[in-house]
């Protein structure tokens, strides 16, 4: 991944919280025929002083037997959106600007692992789904399956998990303009839509932490 210092995000409870907020991976692995990538909810999890992501996959997927103790990098995809010059005070001066896309994303790389033990399954199945359906007056629980059919689900599925061998986080949020032009940003973009105003949260998260750190 190409990432310009000002970019780079190494803090490392950030980067597991854009995991936890935008958990959608993109795992891509190398087959004899290229490059194949896969698109599969993870979890982070801290196991025996390892770092893991751990998820599950379609039995039907080649993947879990082809990156079976293979290198995988998975990337997570946090908040994005285009910019646009007219929010630039110096647009205004000396016409100088163009668009952009401000975005951040997380690239984690390690070794995949296929588990087929059923235990796991369920026990991670159970995690996964009380992990996301917090939002439910009543979230749904595994054990409100009939024990028959849920058998047959798991079955239908591999656990996956990667042992985290590198972590790196860009966040793209116009660190590299002049004070006034990234306010410009800010505000032009926390009138849009929701997921314009979760870049320009982002933004200045990121900068009062850094102003944090340079105190």
């Amino acid at each position: 991944m190409y990432l310009p210092r000002h970019f780079e995000h190494g803090e490392g409870a950030d980067l597991r919280r854009l995991i936890a907020a935008y958990p959608l991976a993109t795992l891509v692995h190398q087959t004899e025929s290229g490059a194949d990538a896969n698109h599969i909810p993870m979890r982070w999890r801290e196991d025996d002083q390892r770092s893991l992501l751990v998820g599950h996959v379609a039995r039907g997927n080649r993947l879990w037997r082809e990156a079976d103790g293979q290198p995988v990098l998975a990337i997570f995809h946090g908040p994005q959106a285009y910019v646009s010059p007219q929010w630039y005070p110096s647009k205004r001066v000396d016409g100088r600007a163009v668009p952009t896309w401000n975005y951040a994303v997380v690239h984690v790389r390690g070794r995949l692992r296929a588990i087929e033990d059923a235990d796991w399954l369920y026990a991670f199945l159970d995690e996964l789904s009380a992990a996301h359906e917090t939002f439910q007056p009543r979230p749904w629980r595994i054990n409100e399956a009939p024990a028959d059919y849920l058998q047959k689900q798991l079955r239908a599925i591999v656990g996956i998990e990667l042992t985290v061998e590198q972590i790196v986080g860009k966040y793209k949020l116009h660190q590299n303009h002049p004070d006034t032009n990234w306010q410009g940003v800010v505000d032009g973009l926390g009138g849009r839509d929701q997921g314009d105003q979760a870049v320009a949260e982002l933004m200045q998260q990121t900068a009062n932490r850094d102003r944090s750190d340079q105190q």
